[in-house]
């Protein structure tokens, strides 16, 4: 009897799972044990490697809700709404922990918890305010298209702030935030450049495992739903 079966592919959120549980603890003993501490800010500047990492990702979750939310105005499809919407709710939840984070970084290089002369803060807390505001528009709609519009054109809108604070960054030239890439490429050495490249990829790979496990539970919320409905309409 020959063998028919096939092993099934291991899905995205499973591969993402699992790099991101080895990537995670492989960053942290290169941040506390590999690196060297910085020239400037020592060893208080090892929190740049959680810091920008997490910044980062909220720009890319933010960036790929805006993506499906084009989709879903070319489209119609009411699966990408949904596919907007997860990355919203991940990214104001890793923009909370970079406020965190550079809050706990401006203590440390500053002596307070926030600076409001610094551009890039500044900047970044009206990014994170205006995807706040983004969960106010779209919970005050009743469910439907309408709602999956609004929703879709607002993360569009807001998109457009992220190449805002990324210039920011270059524009103010702080200390507590060091230009990382610069035209003759990485402005730190080889082991903070491994560093960061390994902390960035452990925080991406735990954001996508994030975000495949709560696609997961909003379907099958959905199909539950539907078959509430149904089981409703047929009494």
């Amino acid at each position: 009897m020959g063998n028919g079966s096939h092993r099934a592919r291991p899905d995205l959120g499973t591969v993402a799972a699992v790099l991101a549980a080895v990537l995670m603890p492989v960053a942290l003993a290169m941040i506390f044990f590999y690196v060297p501490n910085d020239v400037d800010q020592g060893y208080s500047q090892r929190i740049f490697y959680f810091h920008v990492p997490i910044a980062l990702t909220t720009y890319a979750l933010f960036g790929w809700g805006a993506v499906n939310a084009a989709r879903y105005l070319l489209s119609g499809k009411r699966e990408l709404d949904l596919k907007s919407y997860v990355p919203m709710h991940l990214g104001v939840i890793f923009g909370s922990l970079t406020l965190i984070t550079g809050a706990v970084w401006a203590k440390a290089s500053w002596g307070v918890w926030w600076y409001w002369g610094s551009t890039q803060l500044n900047t970044f807390l009206i990014i994170f305010l205006f995807y706040c505001a983004y969960f106010m528009l779209r919970f005050s709609v009743e469910d439907g298209d309408r709602r999956a519009t609004y929703s879709a054109v607002y993360a569009l809108l807001g998109v457009g702030l992220i190449p805002v604070s990324v210039l920011a960054v270059r524009v103010s030239q702080e200390l507590i935030h060091p230009i990382t890439f610069d035209e003759n490429g990485a402005n730190m050495d080889g082991s903070m450049f491994a560093t960061f490249l390994v902390s960035a990829a452990a925080m991406l790979t735990l954001a996508i495992a994030m975000y495949c496990v709560e696609m997961r539970g909003k379907r099958l919320d959905e199909r539950v739903r539907r078959i509430r409905r149904l089981a409703e309409a047929a009494r």
